[in-house]
């Protein structure tokens, strides 16, 4: 078993995590993260790419319980990444559909396996701004936190709602700690990144309806880490993004543009992020440490 800490909370108690989704953006700096602490990694994937840092990887879907059973294999913890990221680029009932199922098969094979910390990838999407239509949705009140009303009316977004509900059936059923991570835009210090920047510096209407927000993929990982160290049983939603926007321009003058029926709770000076992170803090002891301009 492997424990230790970082600058920022503890590393969780865990010998053997199995990561799903382990090939996306997300699950390999898990995995990268993982090794780096000496924690045994299992990865369940649709496809194997043949270079995942796991020491057993499974090549099936996550809504599948045989599957998920043979991943798990021993596993202590789970880091639940896999899902369709967008409302766009499925069917509406194959996004819902297969995200859903995901979730619930993750959770319970892992708590039937005797498996008592998950995390799970939530999303930024559960607040229903970024694919809500007509009219384009401003969030009642900022900095958003995790009791802010959902305006949801996309597949994606409600997968993510049903997801957390089933997070806390799950730590009912099997005494488990589950946390879900409300990530926002997530990348690396790479292209990725600094061309979400540029655009949204160049277009900061783009970048509106996720209040500018992000996350550098290293700190996503390191707050799905410490997520496995909550205690349970017990569910937990929490918003994670990085201290401040993407973008060089006053928060509070964005907000008064593109937000004007948004009511401020409280001084957001500078580039301040509109977004409640406390509870991560609390929680998880989690705060980002990379940002895209230190």
């Amino acid at each position: 078993m492997v424990s230790g800490s970082t600058t920022n909370g503890t590393v969780a108690s865990v010998s053997r995590v199995l990561v799903t989704g382990a090939a996306g953006r997300i699950g390999r700096a898990v995995l990268d993260l993982l090794a780096a602490r000496g924690i045994e990694a299992h990865a369940l994937v649709l496809q194997d790419p043949g270079d995942l840092t796991a020491r057993h990887v499974v090549a099936g879907s996550a809504a599948d319980p045989v599957a998920v059973r043979a991943a798990l294999d021993g596993a202590d913890a789970v880091i639940h990444l896999a899902a369709i990221p967008t409302p766009e680029r499925e069917s509406a009932g194959d996004v819902f559909g297969r995200n859903t199922l995901s979730t619930f098969t993750v959770l319970e094979e892992a708590g039937r396996a005797g498996v008592r910390r998950v995390a799970v990838a939530s999303s930024w999407g559960v607040t229903g701004l970024p694919w809500t239509t007509d009219p384009a949705p401003s969030p009642a009140y900022v900095p958003v936190d995790e009791a802010l009303p959902s305006q949801v009316e996309d597949p994606y977004g409600l997968s993510k709602q049903v997801d957390e509900l089933t997070a806390a059936m799950m730590a009912q059923r099997h005494g488990m700690s589950v946390v879900c991570l409300r990530y926002p835009f997530v990348g690396g210090f790479d292209e990725r990144l600094r061309a979400h920047a540029a655009r949204l510096t160049r277009e900061p209407a783009a970048g509106a309806r996720d209040l500018w927000t992000y996350l550098e993929v290293r700190d996503a990982a390191r707050a799905a880490l410490l997520a496995l160290d909550v205690p349970g049983p017990g569910a937990h939603a929490v918003h994670v993004c990085a201290p401040e926007i993407i973008v060089p321009f006053p928060t509070e003058e964005l907000l008064r543009r593109y937000h004007p029926t948004t009511t401020l709770r409280r001084p957001l000076p500078g580039r301040t992020a509109p977004v409640d992170t406390s509870a991560a803090r609390r929680l998880l002891g989690f705060t980002a440490e990379r940002l895209i301009d230190g």
